[in-house]
C-alpha cells in the first residue's frame, strides 16, 4: 500500500531539484524542502483523514485502497503550493 507514498516521494525530490536546477534555485535546499514538506504533510494527513476514517467506510478493497492514497494526493497538492511559493521567494529577490 506504501509503495505509490515512496514512489511520489522520490518523484518530489526529483521534481523539486529539477525545479530548482531550472531557475537557478538552490540545488540541495529545495529537494530537501520538498521532501520534508511532502512525508510531513503524508503523516499528519495520515493520522487526521485516514485513521478517523479508517473505523467509518466499510472494509471493502477498493475503498481501503482509496483511503490509503489519500494522504498521498493531499501531500503532493501541498508540495505544488511550497514548489509555487519557493519560485514566487526566487523571482521576489530577482527584482
Amino acid at each position: 500500500m506504501l509503495f505509490l507514498a515512496k514512489l511520489f516521494g522520490i518523484l518530489t525530490l526529483i521534481w523539486f531539484y529539477m525545479t530548482a536546477k531550472n531557475h537557478g534555485g538552490p540545488l540541495l535546499n529545495w529537494p530537501v524542502i520538498g521532501l520534508i514538506g511532502y512525508w510531513l504533510t503524508w503523516w499528519l494527513s495520515k493520522m487526521l483523514i485516514v485513521v478517523p476514517l479508517a473505523g467509518m467506510v466499510p472494509k471493502h478493497s477498493v475503498v481501503e485502497f482509496l483511503l490509503t492514497q489519500l494522504p498521498v494526493l493531499c501531500s503532493l497538492a501541498v508540495c505544488y503550493l511550497i514548489r509555487g511559493k519557493l519560485i514566487a521567494s526566487l523571482s521576489a529577490v530577482d527584482k
